[in-house]
């Protein structure tokens, strides 16, 4: 009996805790929320929403299908996703007026996993001044005088690579190939490595790890895809920053490689950054201009067969 003391001395405590919780959540201000469930706790609906779905599909929603949430709640429902809470919408109308009103209405923003993935100074998390900076050293890189005098033959150069490797009647993957070119093309402007190259394969090895997790549930435990795209960031992070130290020895010296005529170069010269906020600038251009740019040329592929119009116009 008197072991059991301190439990009923605790109870009243305990008990007016719980209830004092209660009260709060009750006065919490309750927002006009579209319907929706927040699925698992943590990973919520993390797991069905990045479940592949048929590309053939006449409808898009059926990467949901298991679902059943987009038959439930309709275009526009509240969930977990990655674990923050998210509003999904697949309304045309809603979608167009939110990125109309970006930096006005609406802010870009990422969930926090990704946000540890891609790195505190990465241009895709990073918001008003910084951000701004950001792409003002991009685009400052990737003037018009660039395109015309330098981007564009090495444009041709990668394409007639990747072409060169096709066989006759041979099958080969859309994506895989227009990933490969993006890849080897923002790898050569960015840091000056060649397509091929022992460096350049085991570079893009880890960015395949790293991309894995960038979209993936936000469990960070042995074996998982997010811990392993972090392991990989930080072995891309540290090739980046080896690059750079060579870079700036040879600038010291007076040694400078006019080859080396790529953005890490032109960061090092033009810029005030740290360390931490190129290697973080690099890796975010890296994945940015290569998803983005593959995912286009694939649609591209894919839809112009459907438009003879459009492939008279492009011969």
């Amino acid at each position: 009996m008197p072991d059991s003391e301190p439990i009923f001395l605790l109870l009243p405590s305990i008990l007016s805790l719980i209830l004092f919780f209660i009260l709060i959540k009750r006065k919490q201000r309750r927002y006009n929320l579209p319907p929706g469930n927040m699925g698992w706790p943590f990973i919520g609906e993390t797991i069905g929403y990045l479940r592949p779905y048929s590309a053939t599909s006449q409808n898009l929603s059926l990467s949901f299908e298991l679902n059943s949430t987009f038959f439930r709640y309709g275009n526009i429902y509240k969930s977990n996703l990655f674990g923050e809470k998210t509003i999904v919408s697949a309304d045309a109308g809603l979608n167009k007026f939110i990125l109309q009103n970006e930096g006005r209405l609406f802010e870009c923003s990422y969930p926090r996993s990704i946000g540890g993935i891609l790195g505190k100074w990465s241009m895709l998390v990073l918001v008003g001044d910084m951000h701004r900076d950001m792409r003002i050293i991009s685009l400052n890189f990737l003037s018009n005088a660039r395109l015309r005098t330098h981007l564009l033959r090495e444009v041709e150069k990668h394409t007639l690579l990747v072409l060169n490797t096709w066989k006759e009647k041979c099958i080969f993957s859309a994506q895989d190939e227009a990933k490969k070119f993006t890849f080897n093309l923002m790898a050569k402007n960015i840091m000056s490595m060649d397509p091929g190259h022992p460096e350049t394969e085991q570079l893009k090895k880890e960015y395949v790890t790293f991309m894995k997790g960038v979209v993936s549930a936000p469990l960070n435990l042995p074996g998982t895809a997010y811990r392993k795209a972090l392991q990989s960031r930080s072995t891309i992070l540290k090739f980046i920053e080896k690059k750079m130290e060579v870079r700036i020895r040879k600038m010291k010296e007076g040694k400078e490689n006019l080859e080396e005529d790529d953005l890490l170069e032109w960061v090092l010269k033009h810029s005030n950054l740290s360390t931490e906020q190129i290697l973080d600038l690099i890796l975010s251009l890296l994945f940015a201009g290569h998803e983005t740019s593959s995912v286009a040329i694939t649609l591209a592929i894919y839809f112009l067969p459907g438009c003879p119009l459009a492939i008279q116009q492009l011969r």
